[in-house]
C-alpha cells in the first residue's frame, strides 16, 4: 500500500454503514422480499437525512468536499452512526477538504522527559505511552514485565498490531479475548487512518499487515472504527498467569497523537495479587521508564518462591 485513498475510504465506509441497517430499523417498510440491496437504499438514506438523492450519491461516491457539518450530522443520524463512526466521518470530511496535505499535525514519535518521569512515578500499575499506530514508545518497569511477550521480538519500536496479527500463536496465548482484540486493533488503526491519511508510517504498517495477514485483511475490510478508551483486558502472563485488568487510555493534549495507558486491578482480587507479584520482579530491575527502542527484550523469570 502506497497511500490511503480518501475517496475510496469515504465510499466504502458510507456504503458499509448503509448496508447494515434493515429498513424496519430506520422506520421504513421492508417491502417483503422485493428488495435487491442489503440494508437501506441510497434514496432512503437521502430521505432520512433530508437531502437530495443526487447529493447523497455524490457523497457515497467519495465526495465530502462541500458537505456542511449539518449535512454530515444528518447523514450520521440516518445511518445510525455511533460516536466513533460519526467522529470518523467528520475526520474524512475534513481531510477531503484539504487534499494537498493533512489537516492534523504529524503524531509525535518521541516522549518528553517529563512524561517519562510520570511513568516512573506510577509504581503500582503498568503504564506506557503509545500512539495511534500502536508503536510502544515508553514503558515503566511494570509495563515491561507485563508485556514481555510483546517485547520478545527484537524489532523496535515494539508494535502491538504486528504482535497481534503477525505473531498469532503468541498473541492468542497472551490475550484471553484474542478474537475481540484483533477487531479492536484493526478498528483503531482505521480510526487513525481517518485522522492521518497522509502518515507514511501508518500507510506502511497497514500495507505490511495487509500483505502478511489474511485475518487483518478481513478485519480491515469491515470498515469498523473504535476509540482508544476505557475497557477490560484479560491477559495470560507467562510468569504470573491470568490477569483481569482495567485499562484507561488517555490522550495527552500537549503531545498530539500520544496516548497514556494505565492498567489497574481492584484491591483484594487475584489480578491485584498477580500485579504485586509482577511488581516485585520489576522493582528489582531498577530500570527507569525510557524509550522502548533502548529496552532489552525477554520475559521475566520467576524468582524463588514464585510459581507459574
Amino acid at each position: 500500500m502506497t497511500k490511503i485513498d480518501l475517496r475510496t475510504e469515504i465510499k466504502e465506509f458510507l456504503s458499509s454503514r448503509r448496508a447494515r441497517i434493515p429498513p424496519e430499523r430506520a422506520g421504513l417498510p421492508a417491502y417483503g422480499g422485493n428488495r435487491r440491496v442489503k440494508g437501506l437504499r441510497r434514496e432512503e438514506v437521502a430521505l432520512l437525512a433530508g437531502i437530495s438523492v443526487d447529493y447523497y450519491v455524490r457523497m457515497e461516491r467519495g465526495s465530502l468536499t462541500g458537505a456542511s457539518d449539518g449535512v454530515l450530522d444528518a447523514v450520521a443520524s440516518a445511518l445510525h452512526l455511533d460516536e466513533a463512526e460519526r467522529d470518523h466521518l467528520f475526520h474524512l470530511a475534513r481531510q477531503s477538504r484539504a487534499p494537498g496535505g493533512p489537516r492534523r499535525r504529524r503524531p509525535a514519535v518521541t516522549v518528553r522527559p517529563a512524561l517519562r518521569q510520570v511513568l516512573d512515578a506510577i509504581t503500582d500499575a503498568p503504564a506506557w505511552i503509545c500512539h495511534g499506530r500502536y508503536d510502544v514508545l515508553a514503558m515503566n518497569p511494570l509495563a515491561r514485565a507485563l508485556y514481555s511477550p510483546l517485547l520478545a521480538d527484537p524489532r523496535r519500536p515494539a508494535n502491538t498490531a504486528r504482535f497481534v496479527y503477525l505473531e498469532p500463536e503468541a498473541a492468542k496465548t497472551f490475550f484471553v479475548d484474542y478474537d475481540r482484540i484483533v477487531g479492536d486493533v484493526a478498528a483503531k488503526l482505521r480510526m487513525e487512518a481517518g485522522r492521518n491519511p497522509h502518515d507514511q508510517e501508518l500507510i506502511a504498517l497497514v500495507g505490511e499487515l495487509s500483505t502478511r495477514s489474511e485475518l487483518f485483511r478481513q478485519r480491515w475490510a469491515s470498515q469498523d472504527v473504535r476509540f482508544h478508551r476505557s475497557g477490560r483486558k484479560r491477559l495470560h502472563h507467562p510468569v504470573v498467569g491470568r490477569l483481569d485488568l482495567d485499562v484507561e487510555s488517555m490522550e495527552l493534549p500537549a503531545d498530539p497523537g500520544l496516548l497514556l495507558n494505565v492498567y489497574t486491578a481492584p484491591a483484594g482480587t487475584a489480578a491485584a495479587d498477580g500485579l504485586a507479584l509482577l511488581a516485585s520482579w520489576a522493582a528489582g530491575q531498577e530500570t527507569p521508564a525510557t524509550e522502548v527502542q533502548e529496552m532489552p527484550a525477554g520475559p521475566p523469570q520467576p524468582g524463588r518462591g514464585q510459581t507459574r
